[in-house]
């Protein structure tokens, strides 16, 4: 969740200002949909809680009415605007690396954290407080409560959840400041700490399951964690922390040790959470064969923007290895959604993950959110935020994604960069999701390839439309011999959902 938050602090703001260069979405006449070849089963969109979750988890009304908003596809109202439910699936729990007491470290000196220059809505608090003096840990099970009333309200809703980590708790750090270390790309996190970082957060997942009725899937201990950005000069301050692969393989297997000490022997590690899919690659490529087994999915961030070899990290991770793939985070400086549609579908034609997430839904900085609010004043969270009244296009056109390709869906393959299909084969029911960069045209798609494609009374297709005007307009194309031919406007997002089919 880091190169993506601010626009100073975007690993990608560059690259996405270069945007669309390979895999550009461009208007095709036809489109086959080919059940043949399919890219697996998928498990869901999702967002992380964090930032957005600490400002407004803590206010029952503002918390039930995002947790519906995203977490729900009912029809919400927002001042005064009657909006989808996203119906996201994942919710993605930031387990904080900040604490304001003193701490007694190991050589005696009695210390307190730096937050640098992380703004009160980023600064997380963390469970675990104080390494103990005599060895035994101290904990606050109290801290954090408006983040992990979200994730409550998240799971309540029917998400699962996974739990990462954007540092290591800010007295296990070198720095004693969880922004990072003193310096670009130097190592925050020293051997001694490895298994406190491990055992921090297997404890925190036990603790979760024990008594938050919260079972994380999966734990992600790292973030970003080969950017330049963590350390303690960066503008755009947050959590972070930067550790080589050398440093990620010693964590790792105490990370499983922890886990299956606890008896959390089914909940997966995941790993890097790298920012860019080119930063994947080289870091998956970097790590033992030892490290390599204790991950069960390879997480990845989509701040490289167009760019990235993605089919390279499919290849490696999920045909050569068997692992999965998430892009678990993603954020795009364009509040009009469309950036963020072509590169999501980049992502499904050539990445392939089984699940999707955007970082922050709601932000502080109008083009990356789907809602904005402001932070009144960084330094002092009794001047509260502002929300504003207007809805972005980005939220509709994730709509276009997240209402209609389910969890349990075969992703399958459409041969283009701008086109992403869905199967649900027990209803029989097909979702075709496409964007349109060029001008005015028609597209059709050819279902020929399926058994049958007879779409609903008198081959009704509803569709649904945003762009041009239009924020999840629905309309209706017509099913005839297997081809469905649609109208659409530049720069435009449209599914369609064809009942009757079947392989």
């Amino acid at each position: 969740m880091i190169g993506r938050r601010t626009l100073l602090a975007a690993t990608g703001a560059a690259l996405l200002s270069g945007a669309f260069t390979a895999g550009t979405a461009r208007a095709d006449s036809t489109i086959v949909v080919d059940p043949s070849k399919s890219y697996g089963t998928w498990e869901g969109w999702g967002t992380s809680l964090a930032w957005w979750a600490k400002v407004f988890g803590g206010d029952p009304v503002h918390a039930d009415l995002f947790a519906d908003l995203f977490f729900t596809d009912k029809s919400v109202t927002y001042r005064g605007k009657t909006l989808p439910g996203l119906g996201l699936t994942l919710a993605r729990y930031n387990l904080g690396a900040c604490g304001w007491n003193t701490v007694r470290l190991a050589d005696g000196r009695t210390v307190r954290m730096d937050p640098g220059r992380i703004p009160w809505h980023k600064q997380i608090g963390g469970y675990w407080l104080d390494p103990g003096d005599t060895g035994s840990p101290v904990w606050d099970w109290n801290a954090d409560p408006a983040q992990r009333a979200m994730l409550l309200r998240a799971t309540q809703r029917g998400a699962r959840s996974e739990l990462f980590a954007n540092s290591p708790m800010w007295w296990m750090t070198d720095s004693l400041n969880p922004s990072g270390a003193t310096a670009s790309k130097k190592n925050n996190l020293g051997p001694a700490h490895y298994r406190s970082h491990a055992s921090g957060m297997a404890a925190v997942a036990l603790h979760a399951r024990e008594n938050w009725g919260v079972d994380f899937a999966s734990v992600e201990p790292f973030n970003e964690p080969s950017s330049g950005n963590w350390w303690t000069g960066f503008a755009g301050a947050q959590e972070g922390c930067f550790m080589t692969p050398q440093v990620q393989e010693g964590v790792l297997p105490l990370l499983r040790e922890e886990l299956d000490s606890r008896g959390l022997t089914t909940t997966k590690i995941s790993a890097s959470d790298e920012a860019t899919v080119d930063t994947a690659i080289s870091t998956w490529q970097a790590l033992g064969s030892e490290a390599r087994a204790l991950v069960d999915r390879v997480n990845v961030h989509g701040y490289q923007g167009a760019g990235g070899d993605r089919a390279e990290l499919h290849r490696l991770v999920v045909a050569d290895a068997g692992k999965g793939l998430w892009n678990s985070e993603t954020g795009t400086a364009a509040a009009d959604g469309f950036t963020m549609a072509q590169f999501l579908l980049n992502d499904l034609h050539a990445l392939h993950p089984t699940g999707w997430a955007y970082w922050q839904p709601l932000d502080t900085h109008r083009e990356w959110a789907m809602i904005q609010y402001t932070v009144n004043d960084p330094a002092d969270p009794s001047k509260g935020v502002t929300l504003s009244d207007t809805v972005n296009p980005k939220y509709h056109v994730m709509a276009q994604f997240s209402r209609h390709i389910r969890p349990g869906m075969t992703m399958l393959h459409t041969g283009v960069p701008h086109a992403a299909a869905a199967l649900d084969e027990e209803t029989g029911r097909l979702v075709i999701v496409v964007a349109n960069n060029g001008p005015r045209t028609d597209m059709t798609f050819d279902l020929s390839r399926f058994t049958t494609a007879a779409g609903g009374a008198n081959g009704a297709v509803p569709r649904w439309n945003t762009g041009v005007g239009e924020a999840y307009v629905r309309r209706e194309a017509t099913v005839r011999e297997k081809k469905v031919t649609i109208p659409i406007n530049a720069k435009c997002v449209q599914t369609l959902e064809v009942q009757g089919v079947a392989v």
